[in-house]
């Protein structure tokens, strides 16, 4: 089903692919993998979401427990790291479902990986039938392969599952022509196309991720989830929030 505009001039999204990072559950400066109140904050969100009418289909990474890539570069080999991180993303899932169930919002994990003890095996049918069902689905262990990150978790299992949109979830307000961690300069795009941002090397994800959404024309909204309401207010599809990356032309903040 294709997103509608109301009155209001929100989206109105059908379904979609929520990407949150592992780093997203925990707290600046904390030793602690996952804070509590962060997660019950996201699962809150996600609650009020979901309770307009809304399928959400959720990716976690496992940055917050270990990062494959990190391991390479200190001698472990790359598939074996990989297979680690996949492991993390299912506690983070675990984690997930845990908070969203304890704000009653029925949740199932589906895993890349068999582990039929503790989650469901990511079957694109299962998957489709719970959103239909009502329930949040939380996709683990990334693709399942080694050398995938778990952005190109989410651009597959959006493109599996037929979400309107992607929404990535980072630490910054969207999309800006340099790093504005860095350079006081540097411009936010309200909209840029796919072309501009991997030919401008932005980096909106990695290049096996970002030739997949481009390819299948699956649409990007990277927003900024600190703030609070921020996740709520993306799902639901409130206007100019964060940056949207699409087949339509580049325009600058204030364009």
């Amino acid at each position: 089903m294709m997103s509608e505009t109301t009155g209001s001039g929100r989206k109105q999204y059908h379904r979609v692919l929520l990407k949150l990072s592992g780093e997203a559950l925990r707290a600046q400066g904390s030793h602690d993998n996952i804070s509590p109140p962060i997660l019950e904050d996201i699962a809150l969100q996600i609650k009020a979401a979901h309770a307009t009418g809304l399928q959400i289909g959720i990716v976690v990474g496992g940055g917050n427990f270990w990062r494959g890539l990190s391991a390479q570069n200190k001698g472990m080999d790359r598939a074996t790291a990989d297979h680690m991180g996949m492991l993390a993303t299912i506690m983070n899932a675990l984690a997930l479902q845990s908070a969203l169930e304890a704000v009653e919002v029925p949740t199932r994990v589906l895993s890349a990986i068999e582990m039929n003890s503790i989650a469901e095996s990511f079957v694109k049918r299962v998957a489709v039938r719970h959103l239909d069902l009502n329930r949040v689905v939380v996709f683990a262990a990334g693709t399942g392969n080694p050398y995938f990150s778990t952005d190109s978790a989410a651009a597959l299992r959006a493109s599996e599952i037929n979400a309107d949109v992607i929404f990535k979830a980072t630490k910054v307000d969207g999309i800006y022509d340099k790093d504005p961690m860095k350079h006081a300069d540097a411009k936010r795009f309200d909209q840029i196309s796919y072309i501009d941002a991997l030919g401008r090397q932005l980096k909106v994800m990695d290049a096996a991720a970002f030739s997949l959404c481009m390819e299948n024309n699956k649409r990007i909204v990277v927003f900024d989830m600190n703030q609070p309401g921020n996740i709520t207010r993306a799902l639901t599809g409130e206007p100019g929030l964060g940056t949207l990356v699409c087949n339509g032309p580049t325009l600058p903040t204030g364009v």
